[in-house]
């Protein structure tokens, strides 16, 4: 294949009307996430907020990764897990870009969760987390709108992967 037949294909694969669609998917969820962070961010209360009896709307900053898991102080592990999310979220894009309509469709709605916390790794550092859940002591860990998408998105995978795998 020569050169000109590569570029023809690497355009047919990135910008064919589905893959824009799901691009616009991301930006949504992305868009969402920034506006639910955003309010909680400039509204919250230094106490907690009282949803219901399950639900607090509670902020606090996280400088790990999901459900606050390799938090650390120092900045050099905080760099290299953040670049190593951005690394993530590029291949991610590249698998979408190459995967059928499903898997587009699941690698979408990651990349716009994972897109709006690498965003606040980016530019506050941490992650605000202010979503948590709760029945009478214990409390599960506190969440943000882009975990929800990256979690329904990896439970989706192993659904698909796992349990419908051949239908």
């Amino acid at each position: 294949m020569n050169f000109t037949n590569k570029i023809k294909l690497i355009n047919k694969l990135i910008f064919n009307k589905l893959n824009f669609y799901f691009l616009i998917l991301i930006i949504l969820i992305f868009v969402f996430d920034r506006v639910t962070k955003n309010f909680i961010i400039k509204n919250f209360i230094k106490e907690n907020y009282y949803v219901n009896e399950f639900i607090n709307l509670d902020l606090t900053w996280n400088t790990g990764i999901g459900f606050g898991l390799l938090s650390y102080d120092t900045s050099l592990t905080y760099n290299l897990i953040t670049l190593l999310i951005g690394t993530v979220v590029l291949i991610l894009f590249y698998i979408t870009i190459i995967s059928e309509n499903f898997d587009k469709l699941i690698f979408s709605i990651i990349i716009g969760g994972a897109l709006g916390n690498f965003y606040d790794r980016l530019f506050y550092n941490a992650v605000p987390d202010f979503i948590d859940l709760h029945y009478d002591a214990f409390h599960w860990f506190t969440f943000n709108i882009a975990d929800i998408f990256i979690t329904l998105g990896i439970i989706t995978m192993i659904i698909k992967n796992f349990f419908l795998k051949g239908k």
